[in-house]
């Protein structure tokens, strides 16, 4: 055996339980007797090890696997059904790992099942992977492994990524068949200049009669287009890579959320899907029981906007020093005035989570009717431009043909 030093090899082992059944599974460690020990002192009798090498390989190519919401909150609901039906941790854990159809999720539950075997708690194994689970799951988890409810937490966190997930496939659903539109449109207008027209124009070539200005102006375009096509789809590329990267920049960040804000098209189901959010988030930690200013800063990354995120974690601060919740959300002049009146009843009569939980329904509802609003405006909207611009086309090769015949007659 080679000197690994501290790094970690995957080990398929073969064993036999207290009870005489037969155990397959994967274990990452330093060497084959680190696998032995961590058998026997789970009382299995070792019958087979062997280094997976070919897992190697494997793991390379979940690259092209994506954790969803989806993917959360189907991982979310059937550990709380297993939970809930006095199965333990570990045997939750070995169940997902063999059964998880996301071949990522998959890998990283096994390795949180071998975490937790070699002693770490559910939520510690969780935090080594944040990259995957999000901060407010493993939060929650922590909330629950104390108060011993962690079947509870995880009824609820189900609950709350299955609503997340409802709620993004609705945003994407109203964007599809625009994106649909726009690009049909603009291949239908390439096409048109770029093959249609030339041949077309071919009939009026070493004529007299002048081309009327608009048919000028396209076949000038058509030229450029045909000839200089590799610096369209280069600057598409550009701007494509260049939005990329100031996304990712915290400056570029924050002016395109405040763009997102401020714009009226799109600035009221902004303002919807960050109150539906806060609401909902904010409920399910405080109902779970985990501080206001702890419920804060994960909520301010949760809201997926970078001016409401910045205001909740000032607010965060206005609360420690003793200005209540209501006030400080009016702060931010985000959220609707009715929200920060239902915070401020929840306040008083300390019924906060039931507030919210009232609330998040009340803008998930609020939330669909705008995107079905937005939907039905923008659809006429772009069909009324598609038809303004082949239409400006065709009237570009049209035209020609009526001087042609205008010159005939004379």
């Amino acid at each position: 055996m080679k000197d690994r030093g501290d790094s970690l090899a995957i080990y398929k082992y073969k064993a036999i339980t207290s009870d005489g059944k037969s155990l397959e599974g994967i274990y990452n460690a330093k060497n084959k007797e680190e696998v032995i020990l961590m058998l026997r002192e789970n009382r299995h009798y070792p019958v087979n090890i062997k280094e997976a090498k070919e897992e190697k390989d494997i793991r390379n190519l979940q690259i092209f696997s994506r954790i969803k919401t989806k993917d959360i909150a189907i991982f979310c609901r059937q550990f709380y059904t297993m939970l809930n039906a006095g199965v333990t941790i570990m045997s939750c854990l070995d169940i997902l790992r063999q059964q998880t159809e996301n071949k990522k999720l998959k890998h990283i539950i096994g390795k949180i099942y071998e975490e937790v075997q070699k002693g770490l708690t559910f939520s510690e194994a969780l935090k080594n992977h944040k990259n995957v689970f999000p901060e407010l799951l493993i939060n929650m988890v922590e909330a629950g492994e104390v108060s011993g409810n962690l079947d509870t937490i995880m009824d609820r966190m189900a609950n709350h990524y299955e609503k997340e997930f409802k709620i993004n496939s609705k945003i994407k659903g109203a964007m599809v068949y625009p994106i649909i539109l726009s690009v049909v449109s603009i291949g239908v207008v390439i096409f048109l200049i770029t093959f249609v027209m030339p041949t077309f124009m071919e009939m009026f070539e070493g004529g007299d009669t002048p081309l009327p200005a608009p048919t000028r102006i396209l076949l000038s375009f058509s030229d450029i287009l045909q000839q200089y096509w590799y610096l369209f789809i280069g600057g598409i590329i550009l701007v494509a890579v260049g939005i990329n990267q100031v996304l990712k920049v915290e400056k570029g960040r924050l002016l395109v959320d405040k763009i997102q804000l401020k714009f009226p098209i799109i600035k009221g189901i902004t303002e919807k899907t960050i109150t539906s959010r806060f609401t909902r988030t904010l409920s399910t930690l405080s109902a779970s029981g985990v501080s206001l200013l702890q419920s804060l800063e994960i909520v301010a990354n949760v809201v997926g906007n970078k001016v409401v995120g910045d205001g909740l974690n000032t607010a965060k601060e206005e609360i420690r020093k003793g200005v209540s919740l209501s006030d400080t959300i009016k702060g931010i002049g985000v959220f609707p005035l009715m929200v920060t009146s239902m915070i401020e009843v929840g306040e008083e009569s300390g019924s906060l989570d039931e507030i919210l939980e009232k609330t998040a329904a009340f803008y998930d509802d609020e939330l669909e009717a705008a995107l079905q609003k937005l939907t039905t405006m923008v659809e006429p909207l772009m069909i009324v431009a598609m038809a303004l611009i082949i239409g400006f086309i065709v009237i570009s090769m049209v035209l020609p043909m009526f001087d042609m015949f205008g010159t005939l007659e004379i």
